[in-house]
């Protein structure tokens, strides 16, 4: 991969207000990812799980059927519920390649808006780390905030966090 300078490819943030505290909605993320993550990213067969070891240098990897496992990167952020910082390990033809330094940054920040309500902010990080397929990548995530994956999440968070007493 040829090297894009950095800052060249901006980021791209998307952000969704759930009603969940901090706490709740920083949990469905991480420990509820198959949920909400969509079907079509995936480098496995028939995907059966999605894990984030919730740990400074834990692995982000989903499972397939058939027990294959393949890292999408590395925790690299855990501040539970405030954020959750992972390497992204996407390489051409949306495939995946096996170094940090070559993987941008997905970056989760979770902010509190009101009683029992927050904004989960999705940022898509240092694209230009992805080299000449940078800006493909930055096209293909770019778009109307919150878009398919976080209408994807806050669905999910309104089905597991239960309601509160008005």
């Amino acid at each position: 991969m040829t090297a894009v300078p950095a800052g060249e490819v901006p980021d791209v943030r998307k952000a969704v207000e759930v009603e969940a505290t901090p706490e709740e909605a920083f949990d469905v993320f991480a420990q509820r990812p198959l949920e909400w993550w969509p079907a079509h990213h995936v480098f496995v067969t028939d995907r059966r799980s999605i894990t984030i070891e919730p740990v400074f240098g834990g692995r982000y990897y989903e499972t397939g059927a058939d027990g294959t496992t393949i890292d999408w990167g590395t925790v690299v952020e855990w501040d539970r519920p405030r954020r959750l910082v992972l390497t992204w390990r996407m390489g051409p033809g949306w495939r995946p390649v096996y170094d940090d330094a070559l993987a941008s940054l997905i970056e989760v920040d979770v902010t509190p808006t009101g009683p029992g309500t927050c904004e989960v902010a999705l940022t898509h990080a240092r694209l230009d780390r992805h080299g000449e397929i940078a800006p493909g990548i930055h096209a293909a995530l770019q778009g109307p905030s919150p878009g398919p994956t976080l209408e994807q999440y806050a669905e999910v968070v309104a089905r597991r966090v239960p309601p509160r007493a008005a």
